[in-house]
């Protein structure tokens, strides 16, 4: 039987938690040595079952930030994977645990052990206790704060990237509680190369720092979405060319049986055939 789908039933403008009306109960993330080994385990494992690589570059712009000022990571949200991806950045990458704003978390309650809060989007009003918590949370300079500020999933490479004013609100109140603060943008999609699963590319941006804490929201809010658009496109314009030069493997699968044939077959020259 074939299912047909309206594309339109892919994505909505509205979020999940007003979309069905519901309240979430506020609580914070509860990490501890146990549940990150276990977190460690099984987002790690589900990325390097489903992706032949994950490959990075700008890592230079994370380790020469002041690292005496909390960290603030902003990524687009363009589809499932973009919090399994963030949680491995986090830790593998930089070293550092993610506080990471989940909608909905108490249809997965066990996240909240791997750094996870939930936010309620019913109203400003109901996701401000989220945003102040994401002020407090970064005063531990362990913790790296990872958003999604379009606030939604998003169609893959969706222009103009838009930020709702929640990344400007925690960065603003955070420049103010501790003096400054580190805002780090970083473009992360997922490519068809030369394999037969995809790669996840990621390119870490230059950081910015914040001291001003009266700086217009709104306008505040689109420079940060020019800012990674800006990152997201560079990178997109450079794998278009080819242009893979910089980037590390974080890891890379091994060849399957039928690659390495066919990587053996090449190497075969039968002479007379023309092959």
């Amino acid at each position: 039987m074939i299912i047909f789908m309206n594309v339109e039933q892919l994505y909505s403008d509205i979020p999940p938690t007003k979309l069905r009306n519901q309240d979430e109960e506020f609580k914070p993330a509860k990490t501890t040595p146990f549940w990150l080994w276990v977190g460690n385990q099984f987002f790690y494992g589900m990325l390097e079952n489903r992706f032949f690589a994950l490959r990075y570059k700008g890592e230079d712009n994370f380790l020469n930030r002041d690292k005496n000022i909390p960290t603030i990571a902003f990524a687009p949200h363009m589809n499932w994977w973009d919090g399994i991806v963030g949680y491995n950045i986090t830790k593998r990458i930089f070293d550092k645990e993610i506080r990471l704003m989940v909608e909905e978390l108490n249809r997965f309650p066990l996240l909240r052990r791997a750094g996870a809060f939930p936010v309620n989007k019913k109203s400003p009003q109901a996701s401000m206790t989220a945003l102040k918590y994401s002020i407090d949370v970064i005063e531990d300079l362990n913790n790296i704060l990872y958003i999604f500020p379009q606030g939604i999933i998003k169609p893959p490479n969706f222009r103009p990237i838009e930020f709702q004013t929640g990344l400007a609100y925690i960065a603003q109140k955070a420049a103010k509680k501790y003096g400054k603060v580190n805002l780090l943008p970083i473009g992360v999609n997922y490519f068809f190369l030369r394999a037969d699963k995809p790669e996840v590319m990621v390119e870490i941006g230059k950081i910015i720092t914040v001291e001003n804490a009266t700086m217009d929201r709104k306008e505040f809010s689109e420079f940060l979405a020019k800012t990674l658009e800006d990152t997201c496109d560079k990178q997109n314009s450079d794998i278009a060319a080819g242009n893979l030069k910089g980037y590390k493997t974080l890891f890379q699968q091994k060849l399957k049986w039928y690659r390495k044939i066919e990587q053996r077959l090449k190497q075969i020259e039968i002479k007379g055939s023309g092959v």
